[in-house]
Parts: C-alpha cells; structure tokens; sequence
C-alpha cells in the first residue's frame, strides 16, 4: 500500500476480501493486527489502522453480525450500542473533538462484519472538509502513536 491508501487500494481491497478481518483480529491472528482498547463479552473496541481523523476507532460486536440491525436481537443490540456510547464518550475526552461521527459502513463485497465507526472530527476544520469529505482520506495509524493512544483509550474505557 502507499503511505495515503485509498478505499480502492487493490492491497486494501485484498486485506479485507480475503477473510473477515474482525473475526481475524478476534481470534488473535497476528496478519490482522489492530490496537485493541477494549473487549468484552458483547464487543471490541479497537483503533482503525486506516484512519481518516486522528483517534478513528472501530467497535464491533464480538459474535460475527453483518446486517446492522436486523442479525441482532434487541438486547445484543442495544449492549453494543452501550459500548458505542462508553467509547465515544473515552473518545472525546482523550482527543480535541469538534463532533463526534458515528456510523456504520461496510458491505457485502468487503468487511462484512458489522462495525460502528468513531470518528473524532478535530476542532477548526473548515465546514467544506466536514462531514462525508473527512472521510474522503485514509491515513496509515502509525504503531508508536496508536499504541501511545490505545493505551490512553484503554485507561478510560477498563
């Protein structure tokens, strides 16, 4: 991959076709390696190793889901969703946020298991590089910073 990867980077696009790249990262599979900051037995929480803002984190339900709402029971979904909200909330206090996005992207053609993006939007960016234009670049995590950060998210999350 480059050092300013895209969304279809052929690297990219084989890493995340070839195998479910959570279920991977779950299992411990040291080719998918990801700064964790939280798990339990609902969900994990861990830093995007390709981000578009700086603290970009990821959470995913511990069992494989692909469909956001409907693979899940209630109470499976709102017990993710109560560690959406408890990492948003440690996302924010540990990097400057203007505005907090929270959404859920992924497809069946590529990172099919159902995953919450939070993204931290950093304070002063100008409105055009807001909202769906933040997300237009993806950026390496780089594994001194990440770990630095993970452990930081890790303190307020545990």
């Amino acid at each position: 991959m480059t050092d300013q990867p895209t969304w279809d980077d052929a690297a990219y696009l084989e890493l995340v076709r070839k195998a479910c790249f959570v279920c991977e990262l779950l299992a411990g599979n040291p080719d998918y390696p990801h700064h964790v900051v939280y798990r339990d037995e609902h969900a994990a929480v861990f830093l995007n190793r390709f981000p578009s803002m700086h603290g970009h984190l990821l959470v995913t339900p511990t069992k494989h889901r692909e469909h956001v709402v409907t693979d899940f029971e209630l109470d499976e979904y709102l017990a993710v969703q109560a560690i959406v909200h408890k990492a948003g909330k440690a996302l924010t206090e540990t990097v400057p946020t203007e505005r907090l996005y929270v959404l859920s992207l992924g497809s069946q053609q590529g990172n099919r298991h159902v995953h919450w993006h939070l993204a931290p939007l950093p304070p002063d960016t100008p409105y055009e590089e807001q909202q769906f234009a933040a997300f237009q670049t993806m950026t390496r995590l780089n594994d001194e910073a990440g770990h630095a950060l993970a452990a930081r998210l890790r303190h307020k999350l545990n």
